[in-house]
């Protein structure tokens, strides 16, 4: 049995609270079901939609509770990060609200959708190379004296991440396992410190493509592995975890299913067709980790966090 005081750096009274600050500024995505699913599985599976939140991810949780604390004095500065879409367009919307100015480091083979996204909600973008994009950031951050908020690796942004799967576990109870994508690890750290204050049995799995398998080598070995940095549809979930989000999910007995680049597709195509509903492949790969395991979880409650619907729809072409 796992304790919730052995889960570090984020409490649930954090949670609760960003869930309280940011509440005027989000919206309290849906519950999405599919009978077609749950017979292929022998499960029940609920979807919560992140995909329709504001900015079209969970990303806007985060970025908000993080921006609505700032100081006076660091907010005056602006805001950067990096980002490959979402976290960005999290932040600039965030940035806004607050009258900030916002600078965003992007990947330049980001999604073109994205990019357009990012500049229509007020970010300044500059463009680098997916090896560069931490070192830009920095250079950006000391030359502007902008205040850096961080995707993943803040306490604030994981906080407010974890609001999705508090709403989750109040709009759909007695779960027997939850599921969400992993990139940087902050919307599955967020989950692991709700989840866990909630019912300690309940099973976590982080769905992560074959592809870009870092967190899953990470929690095996014990030590933080590097992003492979090989091209994968999953956009948002190329970059590595960080020291904040590597003690939670460890801290959390979190279980990495890794899924293939055909399995996405074909999961955000079921999305999209058999349920009627626009999810970018890095959001679709929680479907995929749950068929990937469906033998295990028949007969079991699922819940799995869509994060987002971001997506220019280049992967139909696979």
């Amino acid at each position: 049995m796992i304790s919730i005081m052995s889960i570090p750096h984020v409490s649930i009274d954090d949670v609760t609270a960003a869930a309280s600050r940011i509440e005027p500024f989000i919206h309290r995505t849906p519950i999405a079901t599919s009978v077609t699913l749950d017979k292929e599985l022998g499960a029940s599976v609920f979807f919560k939609l992140e995909s329709q939140q504001k900015i079209g991810a969970f990303k806007a949780r985060g970025a908000l509770n993080a921006v609505l604390q700032l100081e006076d004095e660091a907010a005056e500065r602006g805001v950067v990060t990096h980002s490959s879409g979402n976290h960005g367009q999290a932040l600039a919307y965030a940035a806004a609200i607050r009258g900030l100015a916002c600078t965003v480091v992007v990947p330049d083979d980001a999604p073109d959708v994205k990019v357009a996204a990012m500049r229509g909600y007020g970010a300044e973008i500059v463009l680098t190379s997916q090896a560069d994009r931490v070192a830009t950031m920095e250079r950006v951050r000391t030359e502007s004296g902008a205040t850096l908020v961080h995707p993943f690796n803040d306490v604030a942004v994981i906080a407010g991440q974890g609001t999705a799967a508090l709403e989750l576990l109040d709009q759909v109870p007695d779960l027997d396992a939850v599921a969400a994508p992993i990139g940087g690890g902050g919307l599955m750290s967020g989950t692991v410190v709700t989840v866990r204050s909630r019912r300690a049995s309940i099973r976590i799995v982080g769905a992560e493509p074959e592809q870009v398998d870092d967190a899953a080598r990470s929690l095996s070995t014990g030590v933080i592995q590097p992003a492979t940095g090989k091209p994968t549809l999953a956009d948002g979930l190329r970059t590595s975890l960080g020291e904040l989000t590597f003690d939670i999910l460890s801290a959390g007995n979190v279980e990495v299913v890794t899924v293939t680049e055909e399995a996405i597709v074909a999961a955000a195509r079921f999305h999209l067709f058999r349920m009627k509903h626009l999810v970018e492949p890095s959001g679709a790969t929680g479907l995929a980790a749950v068929r990937e395991i469906g033998r295990e979880l028949a007969g079991q409650r699922i819940g799995v966090i869509v994060s987002g619907g971001n997506t220019d729809l280049a992967w139909l072409e696979r």
